[in-house]
């Protein structure tokens, strides 16, 4: 597909294309792709300079009903044709801004991100921030869930679970079932070829179809856990770019899924004592085509990618509340699982929250992995707290203390017990983030009613909702007392 730099190339495109429907898409405060369609005789080049309103009342997290006037601003270089959909849809991601104003708004996720990339500029440390995620996610047959006054439950199933091996399956005319084993045994996933990998064809079909509308991929695999864990590696791009391929990432994959009668979650932990999905994400900043982060110290970094990491180590208990956003992320963040839960750096050590890969010792390669983040986070946001702490690091010259080499995991109690753990709970994080914010608050990229609104919105529909519904599992340690 042609790219589009201009407004005109995009009209141009949907006229070669004989293209019905333009889909203006923008993402929530918490995370989800939202949008709404127009026929293309509503869309000309006045459109992408003056926008169009919609009611954002009822947009979660945004303002309220009384200042509910919203406008989208179409971005021409986010322009694709959608695969999914029978009218011939061309997409366009959008800005947010205040239709009385005309500013950007504020809690708007992708006005953060592309705040975080101006002030990298302003600060002269670099020009751009590279990000490269590896979304995990799940693939399963069935997903069912409901929680009434007087009930809760759910229940997922996978042809590839572990757990289905004396399943009768495939039953013939006769009755006869013919369960073919090759399930991927409990964290075995990673990873054995068909047939006992039978994601491989669908996961192709999404390595494919991302690449079709303009995702560049790496490689795609089974990941560790059974049951259909995945893991499609998206090549590394510019913070507000890489935000826009994650929101393409996620549907693509879910539709493709849909597509075969199957269903995809990136929920952090959806199943019981497997491997949990995370989002681990590299980072480095670069000036001038010159990757800042190499050089002849420890692992083949410089002074500046260290004092990154100080400053990724000293604020991740607030970071999480924005890189592990659900209550379901402490459920992965639990020692045992390959989960980064010490809060220290080490080279090729995954047992470390910032770990340094050492495939390559090209200066173009060296990078920091931050291990903690999952793929429930909203990218935008999410990443641009991540450059906040790397850039705070840096500027004030956070040491990050000696690296770990070593599985921290097989350490001695006395020398574990002195290694800072991430927070044990989304309530926790969401506390640290109340106490440690003002590094994000440089250069206007979140602003205190961004922060303030996100621990509100999390503690009251997330974290309290939780703490008043009980447990399936409490039924069985208490129901007899």
């Amino acid at each position: 597909m042609s790219e589009c730099k201009t407004p005109a190339d995009v009209l141009s495109l949907m006229k070669d294309e004989d293209v019905k429907v333009v889909d203006l898409r923008f993402m929530d405060f918490p995370g989800l792709w939202q949008h709404f369609s127009i026929p293309t005789s509503e869309l000309d080049e006045d459109v992408f300079e003056k926008g169009l309103g919609f009611d954002g009342s009822s947009i979660r997290g945004w303002q309220a009903i009384n200042e509910s006037d919203m406008i989208v601003k179409p971005v021409p270089e986010t322009a694709f044709i959608d695969p999914y959909v029978a009218a011939k849809t061309i997409v366009l991601i959008c800005n947010i801004c205040d239709p009385i104003t005309g500013a950007d708004y504020t809690r708007d996720p992708r006005n953060i991100a592309r705040k975080a990339e101006a002030y990298l500029k302003s600060t002269g440390l670099g020009d751009t921030a590279f990000f490269g995620p590896e979304a995990e996610f799940f693939i399963f047959d069935d997903i069912r869930f409901d929680q009434t006054q007087n009930a809760g439950f759910y229940f997922i199933d996978s042809s590839e679970g572990r757990w289905n091996t004396g399943r009768e399956e495939n039953i013939d005319d006769s009755g006869y079932s013919r369960n073919l084993g090759y399930k991927p045994r409990y964290k075995e996933g990673y990873f054995p070829v068909p047939p006992t990998d039978s994601m491989q064809d669908i996961r192709s079909e999404m390595m494919l179809d991302l690449i079709n509308i303009g995702v560049p991929i790496e490689c795609q695999h089974h990941e560790v856990a059974t049951g259909g864990q995945a893991e499609i590696d998206i090549r590394f791009g510019p913070l507000v770019a890489m935000g826009d391929m994650l929101l393409k990432y996620k549907y693509a994959i879910k539709n493709v899924a849909r597509k075969h009668g199957k269903t995809v979650t990136f929920m952090p932990k959806p199943l019981f004592n497997d491997n949990g999905t995370g989002m681990h994400t590299h980072l480095s900043i670069w000036k001038k085509g010159e990757n800042t982060f190499a050089g002849d110290g420890y692992a083949g970094l410089s002074q500046n990618a260290l004092y990154a990491i100080g400053g990724i180590l000293q604020h991740a208990p607030a970071l999480l509340a924005f890189t592990n956003p659900t209550t379901n992320s402490y459920k992965r963040l639990v020692p045992g699982f390959e989960a980064p839960v010490n809060l220290a750096y080490s080279s090729r050590n995954r047992s470390a929250a910032v770990r340094i890969p050492m495939y390559s010792q090209s200066a173009k390669a060296k990078r920091l992995e931050f291990r903690c983040p999952d793929p429930s986070c909203n990218p935008y946001i999410a990443m641009s707290s991540m450059l906040m702490a790397a850039i705070d690091g840096i500027q004030n010259k956070i040491d990050p203390g000696q690296p770990l080499d070593k599985d921290i995991y097989d350490l001695p109690p006395e020398e574990l017990a002195k290694v800072p753990t991430t927070p044990g709970s989304l309530r926790e994080a969401l506390t640290s983030l109340e106490k440690d914010h003002e590094f994000l608050l440089k250069g206007d990229v979140f602003t205190p009613d961004v922060v303030e609104t996100w621990i509100d919105y999390k503690m009251t529909n997330e974290v309290q909702a939780i703490d008043l519904r009980p447990h399936p599992w409490e039924f069985a340690l208490y129901y007899d007392i």
